[in-house]
């Protein structure tokens, strides 16, 4: 993917920018942490510390025109997570042209707060009023991602959400991911639940697996590299990698790269949202690059 910036990116400021073509906002602290995300989709496809190299995977085949979902980078999930229920597949944030609210540096962060509202064309498969708004922060060696909904109607609302979070690796089969001994899962391959028996989840073929009740830090090691993974207020972890047999079937991954990433996502799924008219819920991962 090309940035199509004036500014080469280690010397773009924080503000509104294209990537690859794409209305975007690009972030970047005093420390030199950047992050950029684009207005379509509030959906965040990089993030590189401070010192430091991309952590999330986007595939290089993936379209950005918004004529599709985006293959890779933070995918905001609302207001149904996968096929659970009558919307379109991970409801339909994802594919809606969001407003940038506020781009800036305050102390050691960059950040920026992007809204989107119920509409004609949301009321259309989803009949009530929302507000969401995603905000994004980075400092040095840290990625904040804050989901936050508003009822706006005067009904109430029942939602599931996920951040679906990209993480890329080097080689996945030489990653673990560690934190979840003893924790039920539902394993979406072989359909059936199951319980985590061991500390650390390793990915040799196709793995997508929804953690009930999580805990709230896990971490994802590899060869000199460590990635902590906070969540807050969400309640359960979806860990997905499509293997090499699913990868094949993918059009927008080319079938060589599911090695490359590992999905670890924040979510709200087993026990949906219920908010009251005026309520509000927000939730937040955190990522941490740690020595």
């Amino acid at each position: 993917m090309s940035d199509d910036t004036a500014l080469p990116r280690a010397s773009q400021p924080t503000g509104a920018c294209l990537f690859d073509g794409q209305p975007a906002v690009h972030l970047r602290s005093p420390a030199g942490a950047q992050a950029t995300v684009l207005l379509h989709g509030a959906h965040v496809v990089s993030w590189i510390p401070a010192l430091g190299e991309e952590q999330l995977y986007l595939s290089p085949t993936s379209a950005l025109g918004g004529t599709a979902a985006v293959r890779g980078g933070v995918p905001v999930i609302f207001p149904q997570f996968n096929q659970q229920g009558p919307l379109p597949k991970h409801g339909f944030a994802r594919n809606r042209a969001w407003a940038l609210q506020e781009a800036t540096v305050r102390g050691e962060h960059a950040f920026a707060v992007l809204r989107l509202d119920a509409d004609e064309a949301t009321r259309a498969i989803w009949p009530h009023g929302f507000a969401l708004e995603m905000t994004v922060s980075v400092d040095a060696r840290r990625l904040e991602m804050e989901l936050a909904v508003i009822n706006t109607g005067d009904s109430t609302i029942d939602f599931q959400a996920a951040l679906h979070t990209y993480l890329r690796c080097g080689d996945v089969g030489r990653a673990q991911l560690e934190g979840l001994q003893g924790i039920n899962y539902q394993d979406a391959v072989l359909d059936q639940p199951r319980q985590q028996w061991v500390d650390v989840v390793t990915i040799a073929q196709e793995l997508d697996r929804i953690y009930w009740e999580a805990p709230r830090e896990l971490l994802l090691r590899e060869a000199g590299r460590k990635v902590r993974i906070i969540a807050s207020q969400f309640e359960d972890t979806v860990v997905w990698n499509p293997g090499p047999e699913k990868c094949a079937s993918l059009p927008d991954m080319p079938d060589e790269d599911w090695p490359q990433m590992l999905c670890v996502e924040a979510a709200q799924i087993g026990n949906p949202v219920r908010l009251s008219p005026g309520e509000e819920w927000a939730g937040m991962q955190t990522l941490v690059v740690e020595d």
